[in-house]
């Protein structure tokens, strides 16, 4: 699918849910080795784009508390004309729905989605092992949403074998509390040596045993994160995903998560989605 300059490509960015978490060492660059399970929702940004003929890359609006240079949907559409040596621009809208800081991987998804859609927009053709290159330069998180199937992810997140997951519904919660990724990992009491196990047993576990190791430091150091674990879990199988601040609840029905809903109406921001094994990005733009 590649859109003219009169009709404007519109994309998915899915949010992400870690399923699981596992830290089993730290690297001497300081960062940690992990292994996780990413999994897609049917909820997140959506992200519009025209094609320009003057070379320019414009983005609106501009996102509170995040300096231009920072902005990963800028950083992804310059370093993709950079690399394929594009004099195409684009005017890119980005509307936001995913908190900051939440653990749902809405940058990185963000990210992704403009990487996918100006190669596509601009008629670039590079492949996805191309992309996912030029993703991870991005965020340890970019090359999953760029690959676009759920996977299980080792090294900082990077290293992706695509596996089946089953597809309940969520309920996603936000604690109303921007977690810090580095004070997480950077926290002494922080479970750094779990023990490495193979995809394999990690599937025969199931969603019953899998857990997230960072939970434990993010309700010490995040109350609220705590009081949404501790409430959701009375209701539901609930965790924390990625380093927080967002939590979820798997459902057995649709029903069922909108009751939960309605129990959460006024305390916290919350949503509902469905999970999904296959990016809804990939299956708009065909790859």
């Amino acid at each position: 699918m590649i859109a003219t300059p009169a009709e404007p490509l519109i994309l998915p960015a899915p949010a992400k849910l870690n399923r699981m978490l596992h830290i089993i060492g730290r690297r001497p660059d300081g960062y940690h080795e992990l292994q996780t399970l990413f999994q897609f929702l049917d909820h997140g940004d959506t992200l519009h784009a025209r094609r320009r003929q003057d070379g320019d890359i414009r983005l609106t609006p501009a996102l509170a508390g995040v300096a231009e240079e920072e902005n990963l949907v800028l950083r992804a559409a310059r370093l993709l004309q950079a690399e394929s040596r594009c004099r195409l621009g684009a005017d890119i809208h980005l509307e936001k729905r995913l908190p900051l800081g939440g653990g749902l991987g809405g940058g990185s998804s963000d990210a992704a989605t403009a990487l996918l859609g100006l190669d596509a927009l601009w008629g670039v053709g590079l492949s996805l092992d191309r992309l996912a290159e030029l993703g991870l330069r991005l965020g340890a998180d970019v090359p999953v949403f760029v690959r676009g199937h759920a996977a299980w992810g080792e090294g900082v997140g990077e290293r992706l074998t695509p596996v089946e997951l089953d597809t309940p519904w969520f309920v996603v919660v936000h604690p109303g509390v921007a977690v810090s990724t580095p004070a997480v990992f950077g926290a002494g009491e922080l479970t750094r040596h779990t023990p490495p196990i193979t995809i394999a047993r990690a599937l025969q576990g199931g969603a019953s045993g899998w857990r997230n190791d960072c939970e434990a430091t993010v309700r010490a150091l995040y109350p609220p994160v705590a009081d949404v674990l501790d409430w959701l879990s009375t209701r539901a199988p609930a965790m924390l995903t990625g380093t927080g601040a967002c939590v979820f609840a798997r459902l057995a029905s649709e029903a069922d998560a909108d009751r939960l809903l309605a129990e959460i109406a006024g305390r916290w921001q919350a949503f509902k989605a469905r999970g999904l094994n296959r990016s809804p990005l990939h299956d708009v733009l065909g790859r």
